[in-house]
């Protein structure tokens, strides 16, 4: 298939030059909110500043209640995988409905679906029926709905802004769901402490109100044409065949789902430090995410300021989380720990924000729900394989041999994709100094004489 018309679609990059090409002389470097000037961006924008914030409350809340309910760590695994399962069953059919729907009233009827949810799980608790498998089939169905909301939200992002300002607005879109992080873990807290999971659950369902009204006072005419694809058989296939010819991409989905799968367990990970290892409560779990948030909040600010995605910079981001994680689970104090959330946040969010942007601008519009359904189906369908097993894993032999575990797979699959790439591309691994400081990166292997000089 074509590569899509030069208004609509980057050029796939090699892997030649997602390793080892530096940015070109005088390359146009964009503002870190320059997208935040187009007007449909700008109110997507602010009504997911809103929501983001009630979900993260949800989430804390959430996690502590199936904690408080049932007391085992396994629950909380159960509870996550159960949000994500939809995703590893249904993701690549959600993506063909997005590449053939209109991605706005894709959008108002899946927000729309998971607002009834939270209303629904707050009126089951505040009215004190709420039993943990309530929480369980809340929890599908918000992944029911993700199965079309996330492929949606994710494509949509190029039909507000064009391709210029695209991974400036994905970056964005990262640092508004940390900023939301930042607020409501605090607030989820407090309202769990003080009045109960309930009303975090409520204010979550009527946080929607605000991308809804963002959604419908957007202006069409300003919306960037994207060619949707016709009703017919095959185009299942057509995207996996899409992403399996192309290196770049599925190499980059393939290390997002060890990451995701094995590292990303933190509602397993954090309940329990909080709670069996430093003896806390829900006020040290939302202090875990709040930090953790802060770094994250600085990753994607700084993926905003970069001009492109390059695959050394997602190695390099997977092999920094991995070891943060290793280092963390071996902390000895609660304020140890919580300090090294940041940095795990922000290497963390170095490789959701480089690995997303690079999919997005290597991709054929026309294709792009069904790879980012794959993506996505990827990053956050690994919850219900790696959720369940990180559960386990802390449940039988302690919290801190299962983020050890977690830490270490994903810095191994890092270093080996890594290797593996740069021998597709005949590349080695230049180790020197440059301008002052130390340089690690992939360089051709022609290149030998003019690395050794640099």
């Amino acid at each position: 298939m074509s590569s899509g018309s030069g208004a609509d679609s980057a050029p796939a990059p090699t892997t030649h030059e997602t390793l080892a090409e530096e940015p070109a002389a005088g390359a146009r470097k964009s503002s870190m909110f320059s997208s935040l000037k187009v007007r449909n961006y700008r109110l997507f924008f602010m009504g997911q500043v809103v929501s983001n914030i009630g979900t993260w409350m949800q989430r804390i809340a959430q996690d502590w209640l199936v904690l408080s309910l049932t007391g085992s760590a396994t629950a909380v695994g159960v509870t996550t995988a159960l949000q994500f399962l939809p995703m590893l069953l249904f993701g690549l059919y959600g993506g063909v409905l997005v590449d053939r729907l209109p991605k706005r009233r894709t959008l108002l009827f899946t927000q729309s679906a998971m607002a009834l949810t939270g209303i629904a799980l707050a009126v089951l608790t505040l009215s004190g029926h709420v039993q943990v498998w309530h929480v369980y089939v809340a929890a599908f169905a918000v992944g029911l709905a993700t199965v079309v909301d996330n492929p949606a939200r994710q494509t949509f992002v190029s039909e507000m802004v064009g391709p210029d300002q695209l991974q400036n607005a994905v970056s964005l879109n990262s640092a508004n769901f940390q900023s939301a992080r930042l607020v409501g873990p605090a607030v989820a807290g407090v309202m769990i402490t003080g009045v109960g999971t309930g009303w975090a659950f409520l204010l979550n369902g009527l946080s929607f109100v605000a991308p809804l009204a963002g959604l419908l006072l957007m202006r069409s005419r300003d919306l960037h044409a994207v060619h949707r694809a016709p009703r017919g058989k095959g185009q299942l296939r057509e995207g996996l065949h899409y992403v399996a010819g192309r290196p770049e991409l599925i190499w980059t989905i393939v290390l997002v789902g060890f990451v995701s799968t094995f590292g990303f367990n933190f509602p397993v990970y954090l309940s329990a430090f909080a709670d069996d290892v430093f003896h806390a409560g829900a006020g040290s779990y939302s202090l875990f995410n709040t930090l953790m948030a802060v770094g994250s909040l600085a990753g994607a600010l700084l993926a905003a300021r970069r001009g492109t995605a390059r695959m050394r910079v997602l190695v390099a981001g997977a092999v920094a989380f991995g070891t943060m994680e290793i280092v963390a689970s071996m902390a000895p104090s609660l304020w140890l720990f919580a300090l090294l959330m940041a940095p795990i946040g922000m290497f963390g969010m170095t490789v959701n924000v480089t690995a997303n942007s690079s999919v997005q601008m290597s991709t054929d519009p026309a294709m792009r729900g069904r790879v980012m359904a794959l993506y996505m189906m990827v990053f956050m369908g690994g919850a219900p394989i790696g959720a369940p097993i990180a559960g386990w894993i802390t449940d039988a032999y302690g919290v801190r041999a299962g983020l050890a575990a977690g830490g270490v797979v994903s810095a191994v699959a890092a270093v080996t994709i890594g290797l593996v790439l740069a021998r597709m591309g005949n590349l080695r691994l230049s180790v020197g100094w440059n301008r002052g400081h130390p340089s690690v990166r992939f360089v051709p292997r022609e290149n030998r004489e003019l690395a050794a000089v640099a």
